[in-house]
């Protein structure tokens, strides 16, 4: 029986051993460290995801055939290097190439380079530097943490004030640590929103449904950036033309760029556009699948998920060949109140076997654990409530009906996710 490991415990990586678990190679199913709606279908390990090489010596001594990484923190730490020194399958770049991810300025240097479309750009190694510079300049301006931040290190800043908060936050106050000791301040690009993913072996690449998430806590997109409240798959902005211009202007030379570089890329890539009439550009790139994208967009998919997980370390994509359900999906995250600040943990999750029975309706866990026999919050992001339609209206409905299934003590959710699909539908 062929052994898979996935790496990770949120909605994200749910999904993935959810539909990992529907091949009909019947694999045996392990996660790291999983969550309470992961553990149904796998046996989750304690480990956390930054413990490389102890879950390096997990793999090799349980014979795990191939490993998927969900996260972005592992790869950046090097686990692909470490997976292949042992002789072990693993899918994701290694860490070279996910400095794509790690590094905003190495992506902003690569795409400059390679003249790869996006947002003019400063870096700054010195707050009192980037505080005159955006004394100087017009606004709005964008500020980003130089690394990771767990999608919480970017800053829309509107007025003189709102920048000078930002750039004092990430420099001084170090709320992200040494993802701060550098910020990237790019111009406001005008447009919308939608996120862009490859599956590549470096050298084919298969794109994936193209969809849009909603950062902002808030409906409207109004208040903090989270790690994404929700996500809808296909996102109507992207057209047949656009998608494949983005291959053509984006994806090609982003990856040839990478193979140029020495850093040739094996993975899912991501790249989250910004989209004005028929022109992309790139905002940011991920070196793994988004979440919650990866929910309503694995809702989608019609082909054996390992086939594809497979043929990427082997170099072997251009056998594969990928099947997409036409019908749209939609998740809605359910949060705990407070998040993406403080919050509570603990609180029984009520609701879920009433949402299990309904079909083409997926509750991917977040923030989730088990606790004297009950499901409890456990996170910020708690539940990912995901649904296919005949029509993204049909999908909404149908996600937020299911939502109102469920209840906690604090539950938190936007009332418009999905909305600016919905608009264009019917423009």
């Amino acid at each position: 029986m062929m052994k898979v490991l996935v790496i990770g415990s949120g909605g994200r990586e749910h999904a993935l051993v959810w539909k990992i678990s529907q091949s009909p190679k019947r694999p045996e199913i392990f996660c790291i460290p999983g969550n309470a709606g992961i553990a149904s279908l796998s046996e989750c390990r304690p480990l956390k995801v930054t413990d490389v090489k102890g879950i390096a010596r997990f793999a090799f001594d349980r014979g795990i055939d191939l490993t998927v990484v969900g996260p972005e923190l592992p790869l950046t730490l090097g686990i692909v290097d470490e997976f292949e020194r042992l002789g072990l399958k693993i899918c994701g770049p290694g860490k070279a190439a996910a400095e794509i991810e790690g590094s905003k300025v190495f992506a902003k240097e690569l795409m400059k380079k390679y003249a790869i479309p996006t947002a003019e750009y400063e870096v700054f190694t010195s707050a009192d530097k980037a505080l005159d510079y955006v004394k100087r300049g017009g606004m709005p301006l964008v500020i980003k943490a130089e690394g990771l931040a767990a999608g919480k290190g970017v800053f829309i800043t509107h007025t003189l004030d709102e920048a000078q908060r930002a750039i004092t936050s990430i420099m001084v106050e170090k709320a992200f640590g040494p993802a701060g000791e550098r910020v990237v301040i790019e111009e406001y690009l005008q447009g919308e929103e939608a996120s862009f993913l490859v599956f590549t072996d470096g050298k084919t690449s298969i794109p994936l449904p193209s969809s849009q998430d909603h950062k902002a806590i808030f409906d409207g997109d109004r208040g903090p950036n989270t790690g994404g409240m929700g996500a809808y798959s296909p996102a109507p902005l992207v057209t047949e033309e656009l998608e494949r211009r983005i291959m053509e202007e984006i994806i090609s030379p982003t990856l040839l760029g990478m193979e140029k570089e020495g850093r040739t890329y094996r993975g899912i890539l991501y790249a989250g556009l910004m989209i004005e009439g028929n022109r992309a550009r790139v905002l940011e790139y991920n070196a793994r699948m988004g979440d919650p994208e990866t929910q309503p967009i694995l809702m989608r998919l019609d082909t054996d998920i390992l086939s594809i997980l497979e043929a990427i370390p082997d170099g072997q994509l251009h056998t594969v060949q990928t099947r997409w359900n036409k019908r749209p999906s939609v998740c809605v995250v359910m949060s705990t109140k407070g998040y993406p600040g403080d919050y509570p943990k603990g609180m029984e999750i009520r609701g879920l076997e009433r949402v299990k029975a309904l079909k083409d309706v997926m509750v991917f866990h977040a923030g989730t654990a088990f606790t004297n026999g009950k499901i409890v919050t456990d996170g910020g992001r708690v539940l990912g409530v995901t649904a296919l339609g005949e029509t993204i209206k049909h999908a909404i409905d149908r996600a937020y009906q299911s939502v109102e299934m469920i209840t906690w003590d604090g539950a938190f959710y936007r009332k418009d996710i999905g909305r600016k699909a919905l608009a264009r539908e019917y423009s």
